[in-house]
């Protein structure tokens, strides 16, 4: 009688996750899908939310791997299976592991739960699918956390990690909550477990309240192999061995890309573009280098630089969507706004779920004065995401200059439940409310979007306004005169002009 090898866990009552055989197949995106939603988890407490991935079963007691971030505080804690319910997690039981941002939790269940197949990190350069799940946190617009699965790819496997562990670097769009969440290649396989999200940056535009983004696609994660030569130290044994470690060679273009997004990051943008360079050097094709060191340039103001990486990314890769939306605030920047939206458009041409392209694009056709344009444009992000804070806002201008005052300060308000830590629609919501008549309604915004960014020259010049009606000559005159000179040291000579011109007569 044949064995059958398949029942051996079960006869011992372990269930243990396995390496994937060699010549694994890769699987369709919803394949994918699908074994990420039945192995994905979401840990909890009244206070904030992750996402962890269900490594081992051993009788009724499950295993689950996460970011050591996500319980970081003792508390009470829940695990949220894929079925819905719901299992308290021991504290006690919680193993955090010596280095890295990594930890082991477990729940207890008489239920059959999928696990994770753990595969080879190593063997996923950059370049290659990756996939990321979990569950973004709450917030004011969305009260019920959904599940996220988001494709995208690899931009780095770096020799040498980050603090905490992190070596793994992919564009895929992910959201706080999904921190703990498991990195999955294109056949299903746990290459890594998600820690950080990209953040876009942002430049306040020359109309009040908006804020357009770029995109540099730098989340990180920590490689399952690092998982694996770890898990011993904290009394932790899934059953699979880590590869050998690879021999020590001479720096990736991985390693200084890494470590250009770290310096970024921390607006070492000068430092950022020298390590952008190195990893350039060693691979001139490198398609997340050159669009990162344009993120830098513009960061810096070198806003032509940056058009040349931008043009450099389309050139390797004609169908890249991050690289029109950040070729065209470039060119917006520089006063080309016709071609700013020629690339927002293209940019939702290759995808049109883009929410960052469409933000922009409504930026762009309220600079030009196509308020009904810019309108649909807002609207179309916020369908795709009710929880863009900075879409509210753009629409809120869009509906200021069509007369709408008070639809534009119902989009402020709801601009700022999402996130109260945004000055510039404070600062538009105060322009509203001055128009309306709100005269202490409209020096509150100002003072909150001043609290919030005390460089913030629009809120000066609102508040200047504001207080000129009230009767307060004197810090009328010395508000607008703070406005004017942040906006001679920000270049912008003719809001300079203006605001002198204004002065004189207040003075007069």
């Amino acid at each position: 009688m044949k064995f059958d090898y398949a029942l051996l866990p079960a006869i011992i009552g372990v269930s243990i996750t396995l390496v994937q055989p060699q010549f694994a197949v890769a699987l369709s995106s919803s394949e994918v899908g699908k074994v990420a939603k039945a192995i994905t988890v979401q840990i909890g407490n009244k206070d904030s939310s992750g996402t962890g991935v269900i490594i081992q079963r051993q009788g009724n007691i499950y295993t689950v791997l996460t970011a050591k971030h996500v319980i970081e505080t003792q508390a009470k804690y829940e695990i949220v299976t894929p079925d819905g319910q719901r299992y308290p997690l021991n504290y006690n039981t919680v193993k955090k592991l010596p280095e890295v941002d990594l930890a082991i939790v477990q729940f207890t269940s008489n239920q059959s739960y999928t696990l994770a197949k753990i595969g080879n990190s190593d063997k996923s350069p950059e370049g290659t699918t990756a996939y990321v799940a979990g569950f973004p946190q709450t917030t004011a617009a969305i009260s019920n956390t959904i599940y996220n699965f988001v494709p995208g790819q690899i931009t780095a496997n770096a020799s040498k990690p980050l603090r905490d562990g992190y070596a793994l670097v992919y564009n895929n769009n992910t959201l706080p909550g999904m921190s703990g969440g498991p990195v999955l290649n294109d056949k299903g396989e746990l290459v890594g477990v998600h820690g950080r999200a990209d953040e876009a940056d942002i430049e306040t535009s020359k109309i009040n309240s908006t804020v357009a983004y770029v995109k540099s696609g730098f989340n990180l994660g920590i490689p399952i192999n690092t998982f694996l030569r770890l898990s011993s130290q904290a009394g932790v044994n899934v059953g699979v061995s880590p590869p050998s470690i690879p021999v020590a060679t001479a720096p990736k273009p991985d390693d200084f890309y890494i470590q250009g997004g770290d310096k970024y990051d921390k607006g070492d943008f000068k430092g950022a573009i020298a390590d952008y360079t190195k990893a350039i050097r060693l691979n001139p094709n490198y398609l997340n280098a050159y669009n990162n060191r344009g993120l830098a340039r513009y960061s810096l103001g070198d806003n032509e630089g940056a058009l040349s990486d931008f043009n450099q990314v389309l050139k390797i890769n004609p169908k890249d969507a991050d690289a029109y939306n950040n070729r065209g605030l470039a060119r917006s920047v520089l006063g080309d706004r016709k071609g700013a939206l020629a690339d927002y458009n293209q940019a939702l041409k290759i995808n049109p779920n883009y929410t960052l392209a469409y933000n922009n694009r409504g930026i762009v056709r309220n600079n030009l004065e196509d308020e009904k344009g810019a309108l649909a444009d807002f609207n179309q992000a916020l369908k795709i995401n009710p929880n863009y804070a900075e879409a509210y806002a753009g629409r809120a201008i869009s509906r200021y200059k069509l007369g709408d005052k008070q639809g534009a300060i119902a989009d402020y308000t709801q601009a700022l439940q999402i996130d109260p830590n945004l000055a510039p629609p404070y600062a538009g919501r105060g322009i509203a409310r001055f128009e309306l008549g709100d005269n202490k309604g409209a020096i509150t915004d100002f003072n909150q979007a001043l609290r919030l960014n005390p460089n913030f020259a629009p809120a000066y010049t609102g508040r200047g306004i504001t207080r000129y009606t009230l009767g307060d000559k004197e810090g009328a005159i010395a508000d607008l005169q703070k406005a004017a000179n942040l906006n001679l040291e920000q270049g912008k000579t003719d809001d300079y002009q203006q605001l002198l011109e204004l002065i004189k007569k207040l003075q007069g």
